[in-house]
């Protein structure tokens, strides 16, 4: 039977090639990512070169063993693809819907403080675990047949309640950056909890960089399943107030945050951050005010836009979009290469103000 890609394994799959054109990633470790998710060195084969991407300088006859394709030379190209400019949709938008494409922003948002960062973060918005407005935290809560494991932050001072956050992390697992991320909600003034989505693995500190692609999108189903008794550990606990909980997700965890949003009706407010959407007819399930946040030069994701936003928009649901121009794919995190100051900023305070509005 032939090999079939859900749409996450797909979206893992882009990312790593796209990674490895923009230099980020040697074509070896891209491949090994690929083929883990393919298990096939045949069908990886044939992924890339759909791709554009061929697994060998001289096109083979027969499909390349899984030896040959990782022992492939791994200096990526020495200039990536132009990005062509992403299309809106022509038709008028429902009065929930705000298509508009946002401005470049030229400042930091009013507000903004100077802090300690967390080693290689560079956004003046870092928390470090040791900030005194903030009780940081590893946890570990009931899961469908498994203990899973979390990082929870929240508000040093003060019993509560406090509105609740979700936060989804990246294809590389619960990184340093997101506890970080987790950490700033807190000093927002919100209880947040990310989820390791690898901990039915032994964690993400236990799983082999490579491998994490696949195991974080062979079973999406399973992955929502997670986070959804990451909403019920959420709302079990006291400061936290139990009818006012929200989720942001960024890269993969955008996608496994619309996903997410089909499936927790009492989700009131979802912000993914670059994410692929859910399957369309899971829409009409969706009851969070969702604000959808995207870099104009992310053409990849981009693409997605028009589907989604005809969906919400005929489905009566609430949602409005963000378009940063210049920004790129995974704009927002301040450890890697496509950081932008300026957009990260903007986006962050437009999440907090999209919070502020729906999670009362």
């Amino acid at each position: 039977m032939p090999f079939r890609l859900n749409d996450l394994q797909t979206y893992a799959i882009e990312e790593f090639v796209e990674h490895y054109h923009e230099g980020l990633m040697s074509r070896r470790e891209m491949i090994q990512r690929v083929l883990a998710i393919t298990g096939s060195a045949a069908a990886t084969a044939s992924i890339l070169l759909a791709l554009g991407c061929a697994p060998s300088a001289a096109t083979p006859t027969a499909a390349p063993t899984a030896a040959a394709l990782t022992q492939a030379p791994t200096q990526p190209p020495t200039t990536a693809p132009s990005p062509t400019a992403a299309t809106s949709p022509t038709s008028a938008p429902s009065p929930n819907v705000q298509p508009t494409t946002a401005p470049s922003p030229t400042t930091a948002p009013s507000g903004a403080t100077s802090l300690s960062p967390t080693p290689q973060a560079r956004s003046r918005f870092s928390v470090t675990a040791s900030d005194p407005a903030i009780k940081a935290q590893d946890v570990t809560f009931p899961g469908e047949g498994a203990t899973l494991m979390g990082y929870l932050a929240q508000p040093s001072s003060g019993s509560g309640p406090f509105p609740g956050v979700l936060v989804c992390h990246e294809i590389f697992g619960l990184s340093e950056h997101i506890r970080d991320v987790t950490r700033r909600f807190a000093k927002a003034g919100y209880v947040a909890l990310a989820p390791d989505l690898l901990s039915r693995d032994g964690g993400t500190a236990k799983v082999p960089p490579t491998q994490m692609g696949a195991k974080l999108t062979a079973d999406p189903a399973q992955k929502v399943a997670d986070f959804q008794a990451a909403f019920r550990y959420l709302q079990s606990l006291s400061v936290v107030k139990k009818n006012a909980i929200g989720m942001v997700g960024f890269c993969y965890g955008g996608g496994i945050a619309w996903r997410v949003a089909t499936a927790i009706p009492e989700l009131k407010a979802v912000v993914p951050f670059y994410g692929t959407p859910p399957p369309l007819e899971d829409v009409p399930k969706i009851k969070a005010a969702v604000l959808g946040i995207y870099g104009g030069n992310d053409t990849r994701v981009d693409a997605t836009i028009p589907s989604i936003e005809d969906a919400m928009k005929k489905n009566n649901k609430t949602f409005e979009k963000i378009i940063y121009p210049g920004a790129n794919h995974a704009f927002h995190n301040d450890t890697g290469p496509n950081w932008n100051e300026q957009a990260a900023y903007d986006a962050w305070q437009k999440t907090l103000d999209w919070f502020g509005k729906y999670l009362t």
